[in-house]
């Protein structure tokens, strides 16, 4: 027989485990096309969620500060400079990846080689060079 606050215990776990799911599963469904949402932001940092969409890449923009990128849901993300030159990275679902600052004066496009939505967590440190 299992103490009474064992059985709390567990009901609580349970109760968490399916607020998380659901608001999981609201955050998901705010995000249907291509772009970015701001998730927090201050001195230090800012973080945000990038959805990619097969064939549909982000639009042209840059990065003044280095970034680490968490991969909710991975796959092969081209990154396409302005000039045309590029370079490929293959983000596995649930690791974390360093991306420096970008070059000054340059832009560069996502694009999702694959053929499902990459998802990723971006935090780039405001204070970093």
């Amino acid at each position: 027989m299992r103490p009474r606050g064992g059985l709390a215990r567990v009901a609580a776990v349970l109760a968490l485990v399916s607020i998380a799911f659901v608001a999981g599963f609201a955050v998901a469904q705010t995000m249907t096309q291509t772009g970015r949402e701001q998730l927090f932001e201050n001195a230090e940092v800012k973080v945000w969620k990038s959805l990619v969409l097969p064939n549909n890449p982000l639009p042209l923009h840059r990065h003044e500060h280095p970034r680490v990128i968490v991969a909710l849901k991975g796959g092969t993300m081209k990154v396409l400079e302005e000039s045309g030159q590029s370079e490929t990275h293959e983000w596995e679902s649930g690791k974390a990846y360093w991306l420096p600052a970008n070059a000054p004066g340059t832009r560069h496009q996502d694009v999702n080689m694959g053929d499902k939505a990459i998802e990723v967590v971006v935090v780039e440190l405001q204070k970093a060079n």
